[in-house]
């Protein structure tokens, strides 16, 4: 199996924590080829990908309050971010599905977004706004808010509890936003008020990420190839032996496959021998 393939593998098998890896490494090689300046030597996103605070350019290019959560002004910026969607995207994972985790980082990004416009109309100055820090901070104060005893194991620190971590990166936010970029600390606080509302919401019976559920399973049954079944003039074969051995070999390769998505669920991908990607790869041909 080539590198490709394992990737697209890891794409195919892996979560939306995963998922949403990909898709902000995509577009972060996309914006480095189309929007990188190497006479300035930094990114210059258009407007109509990047968020303005200034109000007429937001009305005209509403859509950026999604578009700016899959961009980022860096490297370091992106590596960060993914660092921190990973590590609070398992957390989140364990008490809730794929579905409001893509639908916490979406509303989480877009509640951020219009705090970061609201506040730079108050501050009186415009600017842009790109990276995902809103959407997943609101990822990580919603785990927090709903577990905030769990216990996590940090190297060189020990075990501390999820809510130190949680207001250990708040208060960072908070010491930094006087000094610079405060529009985009408090978008990341704007993330984070969200990530506390929807759990609030959720324990008192109202999921708000409802709709981007229906929206994901409305795509996925679209993209999804219809299967076409023909007449087929059917001979029975009446030896029990062959029906067995046919069935006994279906059955064994489905156990496989579920043990080997079982392994990738408790472990990661990273987890599989190579024989084992080989073999979920061609089944999944």
């Amino acid at each position: 199996m080539n590198i490709l393939d394992d990737l697209k593998l890891q794409y195919k098998t892996g979560g939306m924590v995963q998922k949403l890896i990909f898709w902000n490494i995509g577009f972060f090689l996309f914006s480095l080829v189309f929007f990188y300046s190497f006479s300035v030597g930094k990114f210059q996103i258009p407007t109509w990908i990047a968020l303005s605070s200034d109000l007429g350019t937001f009305i005209r290019t509403p859509w950026t309050l999604i578009t700016f959560n899959f961009f980022h002004g860096g490297f370091l910026h992106l590596i960060f971010n993914l660092m921190v969607l990973h590590f609070s995207g398992r957390l989140f994972n364990t008490y809730f599905t794929d579905k409001q985790l893509f639908g916490v980082y979406v509303l989480g990004g877009i509640f951020s977004g219009i705090t970061f416009v609201i506040s730079y109309i108050f501050i009186g100055k415009a600017g842009l706004l790109v990276g995902a820090s809103g959407a997943i901070m609101a990822i990580l104060i919603a785990t927090a808010t709903y577990a905030p005893f769990m216990l996590l194991r940090i190297p060189l620190i020990g075990i501390v509890k999820l809510w130190h971590v949680a207001f250990v990166i708040l208060l960072v936010d908070l010491i930094q936003m006087p000094l610079d970029n405060t529009g985009g600390h408090l978008a990341h606080l704007g993330g984070a008020l969200f990530g506390f509302i929807y759990i609030k919401l959720l324990q008192s019976g109202t999921d708000i990420t409802k709709p981007f559920s229906a929206l994901l399973d409305g795509f996925a049954n679209l993209l999804k190839p219809k299967k076409k079944t023909p007449f087929k003039k059917v001979h029975r074969n009446t030896t029990k032996n062959g029906v067995n051995s046919f069935q006994e070999n279906k059955d064994v390769t489905q156990k496989q496959i579920d043990d080997i998505l079982d392994k990738i669920s408790k472990s990661g991908y990273d987890s599989l021998t190579k024989e084992e990607k080989e073999f979920l790869f061609k089944a999944g041909k």
